[in-house]
């Protein structure tokens, strides 16, 4: 197969996309469609598949790095707890609306009168008038009593249920643990294999992580939270803070909460995460439609946009890509969408705004620096009219700062760590590209301006805004080196 390296026009979308690689899109040939399609971040759903066969995966992207000349960052997503129904008859049974079940605890055979559930303390954590969910969300049921036997439900939505469906209980009260022992093991065999981020599911507060991150050492593998538990809502500032990055879950979140409430949770969630500098994915159904259909539901594409405007960092797609006809076109539909939203995106308002919110909420330290002097970078690449705004960075952490006010100049962040370089492909609008260590802010100007022309993202006569920290600083240090470089 003939491969080509995507030109700065075709890579010229400012939000990300995340792609989950299944069955669909493994092979060498549909990998490198994706890559050049305009996937930046691929998705492995640990929950499905063996160890070996994901460590396969994870080589295989690396290989389409190398083909197409993209640099893409690969997310690891843990499975988490899962509570499942014991099994169906073959077959499967019809649950209707207003009948009653029973629930027992055990991992026994269900039936549409007795669902036996995998989770020993289920009728210790229920209560009267508490929801459930079985699979995606289709089929719940209203808790009507408790008794030592079972609990008693009234089905409230029925329908056509088989195998082993998934339950969600109320998460509030179970005594789940997140991340499970299976998770921590998943969790050091691919951070030992180079993944960029593992994805932590059921967070319900900053903790959780920790013992994701205290399971990992030596590595740094950076850590995405996902939401989707009210709980996590409630932590979500310690959460933010905690993590390197956030998953907006909507799926599981849905199940937690009044449908109504999801499209509000979800900007609520955007809004922090930017206001804070950690890059922000909206997932779930996005695209669900282009499963089995070449073009999306009006529905969607409506909902892709507004996640747009709602200032994501990143757009996911599940099984579009991991099992659906046509994965390669699902992302180009993905990326018109999101550039036609971006165009109309009100990007000076976010960044007068965010100026405002900092300006009442500053942080201490090294942070409040970096802060101030983003800010004053977004303003003086207005005034300068400049092309590009190069934020030179050993973590990242001064491009993810810079991208919080979504600017219109051109985002490049330069970093000598191949990890940081694919790590940045999940930030708003960052352009990453690797370059060497040097010794003085004035060489490290030069060769970052330098590397910006090479790979044609900058040219003669342009002017450029260059962010850094001063060379001799300890990795973290503040960014405080601003210069305006009219390019030779």
């Amino acid at each position: 197969m003939t491969t080509r390296t995507p030109t700065v026009e075709q890579r010229s979308n400012r939000t990300k996309i995340v792609a989950t690689i299944g069955p669909a899109s493994s092979t060498p040939e549909l990998l490198d469609e994706l890559l050049l399609a305009g996937v930046d971040v691929v998705r492995l759903n640990l929950s499905h598949g063996t160890l070996h066969s994901h460590l396969e995966r994870l080589r295989d992207v690396r290989d389409a790095e190398a083909r197409t000349g993209r640099i893409v960052a690969v997310l690891a997503d843990l499975p988490g707890p899962k509570v499942r129904a014991g099994q169906f008859p073959a077959g499967g049974c019809e649950l209707l609306g207003g009948s009653d079940v029973l629930l027992v605890p055990g991992e026994g055979a269900s039936l549409a009168d007795s669902i036996a559930v995998d989770y020993p303390t289920v009728l210790e954590d229920l209560r009267g008038g508490d929801r459930i969910v079985l699979g995606d969300g289709a089929i719940s049921l209203k808790v009507n009593s408790v008794g030592p036997d079972g609990a008693t439900c009234t089905v409230l939505t029925g329908g056509f249920v088989q195998g082993r469906p998934g339950v969600h209980l109320p998460s509030e009260r179970t005594h789940l643990s997140t991340p499970t022992a299976d998770d921590l093991v998943l969790a050091r065999a691919m951070a030992a294999a180079g993944v960029d981020f593992l994805a932590v599911s059921f967070v319900r507060n900053a903790s959780d992580l920790r013992a994701v991150r205290d399971a990992i050492v030596p590595h740094l593998t950076r850590l995405v939270a996902k939401i989707e538990t009210m709980p996590a809502v409630a932590a979500l500032v310690a959460i933010a803070a905690e993590a390197d990055a956030i998953i907006v879950a909507r799926g599981d979140l849905g199940l937690e909460c009044p449908l109504e409430d999801v499209p509000h949770l979800q900007k609520r969630i955007i809004r922090h995460c930017v206001e804070v500098g950690v890059p922000v994915i909206t997932a779930t159904q996005m695209m669900e439609s282009m499963i089995t259909s070449p073009s999306p539901t009006r529905a969607e594409v409506s909902d892709i946009a507004n996640a747009v405007f709602d200032g994501t960092d990143a757009l996911m797609l599940s099984a579009e890509t991991a099992v659906g006809i046509d994965p390669p076109l699902v992302v180009r539909t993905m990326a018109r969408i999101a550039g036609r939203a971006e165009s109309e995106a009100s990007y000076e308002q976010w960044a007068s705004r965010l100026g405002r919110v900092q300006r009442n909420q500053w942080a201490e330290g090294q942070d409040r620096i970096t802060m101030a002097i983003t800010h004053a970078a977004g303003q003086a690449a207005a005034d300068a009219d400049a092309h590009a705004i190069l934020c030179c960075t050993r973590t990242g952490r001064t491009a993810r700062a810079m991208a919080r006010f979504r600017p219109a100049a051109t985002l490049i962040g330069l970093s000598p760590d191949p990890a940081t370089v694919r790590a940045m492909s999940l930030t708003w609008g960052v352009q990453a590209l690797e370059v060497g260590t040097y010794v003085s802010t004035d060489e490290l100007v030069w060769f970052a301006v330098e590397r910006a022309v090479q790979s044609g993202l900058v040219a003669p006569g342009e002017t450029v805004l260059v962010l850094a920290g001063a060379p001799d600083r300890p990795s973290g240090a503040s960014t405080d080196v601003l210069r305006i470089v009219r390019v030779a």
